[in-house]
C-alpha cells in the first residue's frame, strides 16, 4: 500500500475563480500523485500536468509572460509582427496570446515539428514556416531556424523577436508559476523536481526559486541524447521539443544538482509506462522524466518526496512515441522487444553528470 503522503486537496486540483480571457487559464495546473508508476511504495512521486494549459503545454507560461512584458515595455502593439523560432509548443503558446492581443506572428519551425502543431498555430492565425533539412549546417536545425529568424526580422517593418532562448521572462514564468505551485502544495517538502530540457527556461525558473527561497530541493536536468546543452555532443534528435542543437543563453550558467541524458527509445518506453501504468498520455519529453526517476530511485531514501514536471500531452506523438511501426523503423525495437521493456524490462543506462 502506497504511503504517499498527505496533502492539501489544492495539490490535486486548483479550483479557480472566473478568469477573463484564455490568457488568464494559463498556470495552477494539476499536481496528481502518481501511486503506480514507481512501483515502490515508501517514495512519494507528484506529476505536474501542464498540458492542463489552455495551449496544452508548459510553454503556454513563458509565450503569455514574455508577449506581456513587450507590451508593458511598449516594445510591441498591434502593428507589431512577432517573429520566433519553436519545435512546437512554444509556436501554439504565442499563436494564442498573439491572436489575444491581435498582434501578428510568424512562427519558424522545421521538419520534426508535428503536423498536428502545425494545424494549430496556423488554426490561430499564425504565418507558419518551416525549414527544410538542406537549409541546415550539419543537421542542426535549430541554427537553421534561427538564421531564417534574423533574415525574416531584417526585412520585417515592426519586428519584435521575443528570443525564448535568452528571455529571462521565460525562466521567470516558471519561477513564479511553475515551481513555486509545486512547493506551495507540496508545503516546501520536496527533495527532488526532475525538468527536462530545451530552451531551458524550465529548469532555470525552478533553480531561481529553489534558490531564492533557500530550499533543500535538488533540481534533476534530463536532456536529450545528442543536445548540445551542457557540454554536450550534438547529434540525431529524433522526438522535437526535448534538448536542443545549440546551447541557450539561459543554460550558460544555471546551477541544477544534476545531469542525465536519454535517449530517444527512453522516452518511448517512459511515455507508454505512463499511459500504462498511469492513464496518462504526455509528450516524448515527460518519457524521459520518469525514467531518469526509475534509474534514481534505488539511491532514495524511504519518505523520499519527488516531483516531475510533463511538458505537455502525447496526442502530437501518436504517429511516433506511441506508434509501433515508427518505433521499429526509426529505432529498431520491435513490438515484442518494446512491451517487454514497458512490461519492466532494463534500458541501457544513461549517463549523469552530478
Amino acid at each position: 500500500m502506497s504511503t504517499m503522503a498527505e496533502v492539501p486537496s489544492h495539490a490535486f486540483h486548483h479550483p479557480r475563480d472566473p478568469v477573463v480571457g484564455v490568457l488568464g487559464a494559463i498556470g495552477d495546473t494539476p499536481l496528481v500523485g502518481l501511486r503506480r508508476y514507481l512501483l515502490r511504495p515508501d517514495i512519494d512521486v507528484w506529476a505536474k500536468l501542464e498540458a492542463a494549459n489552455p495551449g496544452g503545454s508548459a510553454k503556454d507560461r513563458p509565450a503569455a509572460r514574455m508577449l506581456e512584458a513587450a507590451l508593458e515595455q511598449g516594445l510591441i502593439n498591434a502593428e507589431t509582427t512577432v517573429i520566433e523560432s519553436s519545435s512546437g509548443n512554444m509556436g501554439i503558446g504565442l499563436a494564442q496570446a498573439c491572436r489575444y492581443h491581435g498582434i501578428g506572428l510568424i512562427c519558424v519551425v522545421d521538419v520534426r515539428a508535428h503536423e498536428t502543431s502545425l494545424r494549430t498555430m496556423r488554426a490561430l492565425g499564425a504565418d507558419v514556416r518551416v525549414v527544410s533539412p538542406s537549409a541546415a549546417d550539419a543537421g542542426n536545425l535549430l541554427a537553421a531556424r534561427l538564421r531564417l529568424v534574423a533574415e525574416l526580422i531584417a526585412r520585417t517593418p515592426n519586428a519584435f523577436w521575443p528570443n525564448q532562448y535568452a528571455n529571462q521572462a521565460n525562466a521567470a514564468a516558471h519561477a513564479s508559476g511553475t515551481m513555486r505551485e509545486i512547493d506551495e502544495a507540496l508545503g516546501g517538502a520536496v527533495d527532488y523536481v526532475f525538468v527536462a530540457t530545451s530552451t531551458t527556461g524550465t529548469l532555470r525558473g525552478c533553480c531561481d526559486y529553489v534558490r531564492e527561497h533557500a530550499r533543500t530541493t535538488k533540481v534533476v536536468a534530463v536532456d536529450s541524447a545528442g543536445s548540445a546543452l551542457f557540454g554536450g555532443c550534438p547529434g540525431p534528435r529524433l522526438l522535437p521539443g526535448f534538448g536542443a542543437g545549440v546551447e541557450t543563453q539561459l543554460s550558460v550558467g544555471v546551477e541544477f544538482d544534476r545531469l542525465e541524458r536519454v535517449s530517444d527509445l527512453d522516452c518511448v518506453v517512459g511515455c507508454r509506462r505512463l499511459a500504462q501504468r498511469e492513464a496518462i498520455l504526455a509528450g516524448a519529453s515527460s518519457g524521459g522524466v520518469v525514467i531518469v526517476l526509475e534509474r534514481m530511485a534505488d539511491e532514495m531514501a524511504p519518505g523520499t518526496s519527488c516531483a516531475v514536471i510533463l511538458p505537455d500531452r502525447g496526442t502530437g506523438y501518436l504517429e511516433t512515441v506511441y506508434d509501433d511501426a515508427w518505433v521499429t523503423r526509426t529505432l529498431g525495437c520491435k513490438p515484442d522487444t518494446l512491451a517487454g521493456l514497458v512490461d519492466g524490462g532494463l534500458l541501457e543506462s544513461t549517463c549523469s553528470i552530478s
